[in-house]
């Protein structure tokens, strides 16, 4: 394919910077930052843009720094790490407002700068990995278009990444393996399987383990069937299967901006959809008169209850949250929704709309979904007001939004 010399003019979601070539059209470069002039070799033209493969950087930008870790650029974990942190949350912001204004066609939305993660390396509690061809296990390489072995992650916590190096499986039917350590130190390892009968298998060090089933709710073979996470002073049973944010001191942030957006004065009531194990939930039940809940997880109900047993002010319906809300009888003034990379279903929508909650929080992990919906929301009469983006994943393009909406 060709080889091209580009400025490099902006950031893109997904971790590339974007150049153009001699037609106008823009080129996606995984590595290259704003401001260089680089040299790519294009491996993908798809007419309207191309992908290419950086060659060599040409001029350099002050921002960039070198990797701390030697898989980055062939692992498809991190995407950042070549680029100064201030510059890393300057990108994500961008990539916030372009999403939003682009796709969601929200023109003067108030975007804050990102808020930095406290820890910005050897701060997940969490990672996925997968069997490699030759039965290690590793991360995804798009570059190798494979899985490939992996000996260090710098954005680990220290004790999981000690797990990582220590733990060696031999499960031919392993489809997906995920690592988790509690604030406690305690370790879980969870098994996604081909086959659902559970593996035969034993550790020499202590780790729990469990089968994560397709709906994921888990079965433990090994130890506890769930890890504690302390955030703000509260600890949160989370089982094998269920979501926790990546970060601990990162949820912080978040919890505090949803926080500030929902105003609560203690005489609202609050609608939380896919509330998980309840941790929004704790918080916004000390600061409201009453908090309705909706979570379809067996697990995450379960973890949610043991959650919070003492709250006496929390409801929690379990179901699928399009089933849920039509049946319930009520008008929150407040309404909290925190869904997965999937986003809003369109009933979800128009369950929002009936329902007529003068204040509307959204709390993504995925900014193109979020943009995706905010046209619906703007079509259901809610105004985007303001958006905080939150730094959960250092090193990492993805970044995590708390958005406020208000009901014209």
């Amino acid at each position: 394919m060709a080889e091209l010399q580009l400025d490099v003019t902006d950031f893109a979601y997904g971790g590339a910077a974007i150049g153009r070539d001699k037609k106008g059209r823009p080129i996606f470069v995984h590595g290259a930052i704003p401001g260089e002039k680089v040299r790519v070799s294009v491996v993908q033209d798809k007419g309207r843009y191309l992908y290419g493969d950086l060659l060599n950087v040409v001029k350099s930008s002050k921002d960039r720094v070198q990797p701390r870790c030697p898989h980055f650029g062939i692992c498809s974990g991190c995407h950042y790490q070549h680029m100064d942190y201030p510059l890393q949350l300057r990108a994500k912001r961008s990539v916030v407002q372009d999403q939003l204004q682009r796709i969601g066609k929200q023109k003067k939305v108030k975007v804050q700068p990102t808020l930095p993660n406290p820890t910005p390396y050897a701060y997940a509690i969490e990672v996925d990995l997968s069997p490699t061809a030759d039965g290690q296990i590793g991360l995804w390489s798009s570059k190798e278009r494979q899985v490939i072995p992996i000996s260090t992650c710098p954005i680990l916590e220290p004790g999981l990444l000690t797990l990582l190096q220590d733990i060696d499986l031999d499960l031919p039917d392993l489809r997906k393996l995920t690592l988790r350590t509690g604030f406690d130190g305690e370790l879980m390892a969870g098994l996604e399987v081909e086959n659902v009968e559970p593996p035969e298998l034993g550790v020499d060090f202590p780790v729990s383990v469990a089968i994560i089933l397709p709906d994921r709710n888990a079965a433990s073979l090994i130890g506890d069937p769930y890890l504690v996470q302390e955030v703000k002073g509260r600890q949160f049973r989370v089982s094998a299967g269920c979501f926790f944010q990546p970060s601990l001191a990162a949820a912080e942030l978040l919890i505090d901006a949803l926080l500030s957006y929902a105003e609560l004065k203690g005489t609202e009531t609050v609608l939380e959809a896919y509330s998980g194990v309840g941790m929004f939930t704790a918080f916004l039940a000390d600061a409201a008169r009453e908090v309705i809940a909706v979570e379809v997880n067996n697990d995450a109900t379960a973890d949610f209850i043991a959650n919070l047993d003492h709250a006496h002010n929390v409801s929690l319906y379990h179901g699928l949250l399009e089933e849920v809300l039509p049946a319930l009888n009520l008008k929150p003034d407040v309404m909290v929704v925190n869904p997965g990379k999937s986003g809003l279903a369109g009933p979800v929508v128009d369950n929002i709309k009936a329902k007529k909650p003068r204040r509307l929080l959204y709390v993504s992990s995925d900014v193109a979904t979020l943009a995706r919906d905010a046209k619906g929301l703007t079509r259901a009469g809610y105004r985007l007001l303001e958006v905080q983006p939150i730094d959960i994943m250092p090193q990492t393009y993805r970044v995590d939004t708390v958005s406020l909406w208000l009901r014209r």
